[in-house]
């Protein structure tokens, strides 16, 4: 069972968050907090990530039914990034437990990126003369800005590891960036949020998204990227609030 993180709220459909890529339930702790004002928010450490199992594999459909046992009742879903494809794959395989859906910033489509180069510059650290995190963050030279700060999160000083399953992430990485073949649709109403400084949610992407799910609607963020929660907090909590009250 995933590790999760409560915070209670008026009664109301409960909302589940699930993070991206190398995050953990504790980046999105302001956001959440905010967000419970209205409801109940559940979020969640994916396998391989954060206080959660670690296992050998980390395909969408595992992580789909990690978090289908995470969904005692339907709930309102968000997800980003790979959080976001995770959230899809949980609406396609067990609709009865998603109402709606909110996709931040990812299309159900493989990408041509990778994330090896985060992931190599973690497993380069050298943990012996890691103290703090002011020393991790010297050997995390050259990367873009705030990516180092943001892998920090999951650094576990006083054990001298990252709280990542690194090997198994690396092995996974193609699983990771693409998108498993799929069948049937979500028909609930879905939220394809993007930031729109970000390339990730392309136009040509509308009809794979629309065939798998029907009730789709899509807004950007004016001046946001990729991580446009993050970048643009009010924002984003404001446009996931009113989609969700609707």
């Amino acid at each position: 069972m995933l590790n999760t993180v409560h915070y209670d709220g008026p009664d109301a459909t409960p909302l589940l968050i699930v993070h991206g890529l190398f995050g953990s339930a504790r980046n999105w702790n302001v956001i959440a907090k905010r967000l419970s004002t209205t409801r109940p928010v559940v979020v969640v450490d994916m396998r391989n990530h954060g206080a959660s199992p670690w296992f050998d594999t980390h395909s969408y459909s595992e992580l789909a039914d990690d978090l289908a046992e995470v969904v005692d009742k339907p709930m309102d879903v968000l997800g980003h990034s790979m959080g976001g494809k995770a959230s899809m794959v949980l609406a396609l395989k067990y609709p009865s437990k998603v109402n709606r859906l909110v996709v931040a910033d990812i299309a159900p489509v493989a990408y041509s990126h990778t994330q090896m180069g985060p992931l190599e510059a973690m497993r380069g650290v050298d943990m012996s003369v890691v103290n703090s995190r002011a020393d991790a963050i010297l050997q995390l030279g050259g990367l873009p800005d705030g990516v180092a700060e943001f892998l920090l999160q999951s650094l576990d000083v006083k054990g001298k590891r990252w709280k990542l399953n690194l090997d198994v992430l690396a092995a996974e990485m193609d699983k990771i960036i693409g998108f498993p073949e799929v069948s049937g649709t979500f028909d609930g109403p879905t939220l394809f949020l993007s930031g729109a400084n970000s390339d990730y949610v392309q136009h040509a992407h509308r009809n794979t998204i629309r065939a798998l799910f029907p009730q789709s609607h899509f807004a950007k963020i004016s001046g946001a990227g990729h991580w446009l929660h993050a970048e643009k907090p009010r924002e984003f909590e404001a446009s996931v609030a009113a989609f969700c009250a609707v």
